[in-house]
């Protein structure tokens, strides 16, 4: 079944691309704003103000972007069946902006040394709740409000990679701003301030979208709205009780960022191991979803859409290694630039969050260019295919790690790693994301069958949750303790991030190696 939409009438359209697609943007650009603000000061709050150890701060990044990754699985399957693309946009971005306006609540500053102080339990409580708020309103946002720019394109339109591009375009401009603005303003006159403006301009962005809805041309709304609006149960219709469930969710999730799961009785031999209950919950649902996948596969499809589908579940299979190495920006890179770097250029002295704001400005940068590049590739027939586009993806990656392991290794007179080798590598970093992300929601919408394209949505996010994940993990490889007076070793420091990144180097370029092979496979299951 192909998707389509309404002729496009004189005044629905904007550079060449639907009128919705900015609105979507904006959208977009103002949640990840909060979203990447709030990100970009967390392990340093965390480290700092609450003293939390470095590996408890690296986990608990890494689970809780993954629970804001793996609930959009749950937000794009009620948005499909129920509530509509819409509402669960309006729905996710208030819960958003609670939010991010509960984290501006800071409590006290922890006393003692990093990993062994009392911090105060309050204030952590309701960090963790906002942080929960923050996961759920992601659930119902993120996954519909990509689902809703590939439902304004018919699948045959070659404007659809381009106009993805200009998305996520829109998502790097909030992320750059916010690391630059809530970075400068969290360091410079607290973290409560930084984290307080990242929730007024989600609001902002909140605004914006209810105003600018109309231009959805009708692509976003329930699939049966009298049946949503009926009284289900209790005398509450549909709508509400998943409203009321989003909140019920929330409290759960605020409970499970705070759980660990011990199986130390099971693995006495290798000394036990203990994990987050995020985990066991992702783990869930992965299983879940592959479930769901098979039966899929047991269904009257066509062969060309059973092999499209399982290309489209490889492509996001691998994208969580991709996002596993790629988010350790927001975890060593920004500890290494805190404790290892000479972060004055060109007479403008950085801050460690601040330096996360790179890899959105060159996003920004490279974003037209690649929006140019794919179509004129596809009419010359040399318009890599997505398998080979992922390929490459990972490659650049490993690349930028290397680059980084080199530096820590190699530092400059002072002892310090200048600034210029941390751009160079999220150049090469962003390199590989802009042949991979954007691409992979392009995927998603093209490859999937229609009835499914908000659920595979969800699971793009999912697996994007198990990168989370495992970037908190491999983050805490490189865990260094403070010295006694709460300072860190700079020397020692760099031999831990040079190690460190070498390893990650080569599960980049491995995996990169790996796809290259798959790719003649795959597409021939897009053909078949």
């Amino acid at each position: 079944m192909t998707h389509t939409v309404p002729l496009p009438v004189p005044g629905t359209q904007l550079l060449g691309h639907p009128k919705g697609l900015f609105v979507c943007f904006l959208t977009e650009m103002w949640e990840r704003f909060a979203f990447y603000g709030m990100k970009a000061l967390l392990f340093l709050y965390l480290t700092q103000h609450h003293k939390f150890d470095d590996a408890s701060g690296y986990l608990l990044l890494g689970t809780y972007a993954g629970l804001a990754y793996a609930l959009p699985l749950l937000g794009g399957l009620l948005a499909d069946r129920y509530l509509g693309m819409r509402k669960a946009v309006l729905f996710g971005g208030l819960l958003l902006v609670l939010g991010q306006l509960g984290m501006a609540y800071t409590g006290e500053v922890a006393q003692g040394l990093q990993g062994q102080a009392t911090p105060d339990a309050f204030a952590v409580q309701v960090m963790y709740f906002s942080l929960a708020l923050i996961g759920v309103g992601v659930g119902f946002l993120k996954p519909n409000i990509s689902t809703i720019v590939g439902r304004l394109y018919p699948d045959d339109d070659p404007r659809r990679d381009s106009g993805f591009t200009i998305f996520y375009m829109g998502i790097n401009v909030g992320a750059a701003a916010s690391s630059l603005l809530v970075g400068y303003v969290g360091i410079q006159y607290g973290w409560g301030y930084g984290f307080g403006l990242a929730g007024v301009m989600m609001a902002l962005g909140l605004v914006q979208f209810i105003y600018g809805q109309k231009h959805l041309l009708g692509q976003a709304e329930p699939a049966d709205p009298v049946a949503l609006r009926e009284p289900f149960f209790a005398g509450l219709s549909r709508e509400w009780l998943i409203y009321l469930g989003g909140l019920v969710l929330a409290v759960v999730v605020w409970q499970v960022l705070q759980t660990r799961i011990s199986f130390a009785p099971l693995t006495a031999l290798a000394g036990g191991h203990e994990v987050t209950l995020t985990e066991v919950v992702a783990v869930v649902m992965g299983a879940g979803l592959f479930a769901w996948f098979i039966r899929l596969m047991l269904t009257d499809l066509t062969r060309v859409e059973k092999g499209r589908m399982i290309v489209l579940m490889v492509l996001i299979v691998i994208s969580a290694l991709f996002w596993g190495l790629y988010e350790q920006s927001y975890g060593p890179w920004v500890a290494m630039a805190e404790r290892t770097m000479d972060l004055t250029t060109f007479g403008v002295t950085w801050n460690a969050p601040q330096t996360t704001a790179f890899g959105a400005i060159f996003v920004i940068a490279l974003s037209l260019p690649f929006a140019w590049l794919w179509p004129k590739l596809d009419k010359r027939g040399i318009n890599p295919s997505y398998p080979a586009k992922f390929a490459w993806g990972l490659v650049f990656c490993g690349l930028a790690f290397g680059i980084l392991s080199w530096a820590a290794a190699n530092p400059g007179e002072s002892g310090l790693v200048s600034l210029w080798w941390m751009i160079l590598a999220y150049f090469v970093l962003v390199l590989g994301e802009m042949v991979l992300s954007p691409i992979g929601l392009a995927a998603v919408t093209s490859l999937s069958i229609k009835r499914a394209v908000g659920l595979m949505m969800g699971a793009w996010f999912l697996f994007s949750a198990f990168g989370e994940i495992i970037a908190g993990r491999m983050g805490t490889w490189a865990s260094i303790e403070p010295n006694a007076d709460g300072s860190f070793d700079v020397a020692r420091s760099l031999q831990v991030y040079s190690s460190v990144f070498s390893d990650m180097m080569w599960i980049g370029l491995a995996a990169g190696v790996l796809m290259f092979v798959l790719t003649p496979m795959l597409k021939r299951l897009m053909r078949d």
